[in-house]
């Protein structure tokens, strides 16, 4: 397992404010307590949830060109035909997965091909799960033509808790199935919009990861 870079600032300022606190506590009430035991251990606690929030795993990556990957660990809590107006502006496939605290946040790219379209929208900090987060939202859209058939859309969603979308897209540039796309800090939602014709390989509230679970196939 490794640490994600974006965890790295606020990892090292947690650190940072837990040392000074069991210092500053140590030299003002130097008789150690049950309070100094219970502060010990709600330190310790505290790091260790900070520390596992910005954790990357090690896994084997699937790749197939036919295959949609998950782009992020979590749970899906849409599969569903909407309208997609910022870019297609036309009926699309939704599959959102909802990203909690507990879960690892990297978002990965869903398949290869050249990225043709990126956007961020400020917006609000409604529950991730709730069905207008993806319109109100604050946000982050990237698309990836895969081939002259086949286009994706990839949206990085805030909830209540996230406070900042990190996307490294850049458009024109082509990218590898299962690299990665981004980052939402502190719980969150990725939307993929797929083509209709697609064939959605999973279910309401069924637990993905990442980079292994397959969403869809290309028909």
């Amino acid at each position: 397992m490794k640490i994600h870079k974006e965890g790295y600032k606020i990892i090292s300022t947690t650190l940072v404010i837990c040392v000074t606190t069991i210092v500053v506590i140590n030299l003002i009430f130097p008789a150690q307590t049950y309070f100094h035991s219970a502060m010990y251990l709600s330190i310790a606690i505290v790091i260790g949830v900070v520390v596992r929030f910005f954790r990357i795993p090690n896994r084997s990556l699937q790749s197939d060109s036919n295959i949609i990957l998950c782009p992020a660990d979590g749970t899906i809590v849409a599969i569903e035909e909407v309208m997609e107006q910022e870019f297609f502006n036309e009926m699309r496939l939704q599959v959102s997965v909802f990203m909690s605290p507990n879960n690892v946040h990297v978002n990965l790219y869903p398949v290869s091909g050249k990225i043709i379209y990126t956007n961020y929208s400020p917006g609000s900090f409604l529950v991730a799960w709730h069905p207008k987060s993806s319109a109100e939202n604050e946000r982050n859209t990237v698309v990836i033509q895969k081939d002259a058939n086949n286009s994706v859309m990839v949206r990085q969603i805030a909830g209540a808790l996230a406070r900042r979308i990190v996307c490294y897209a850049k458009s024109g540039e082509r990218i590898t199935q299962g690299c990665e796309l981004g980052f939402i800090k502190f719980g969150s939602r990725v939307d993929l919009l797929l083509p209709l014709s697609s064939k959605v390989l999973v279910t309401l509230e069924q637990k993905v990861k990442g980079g292994q679970t397959a969403i869809a196939r290309f028909l």
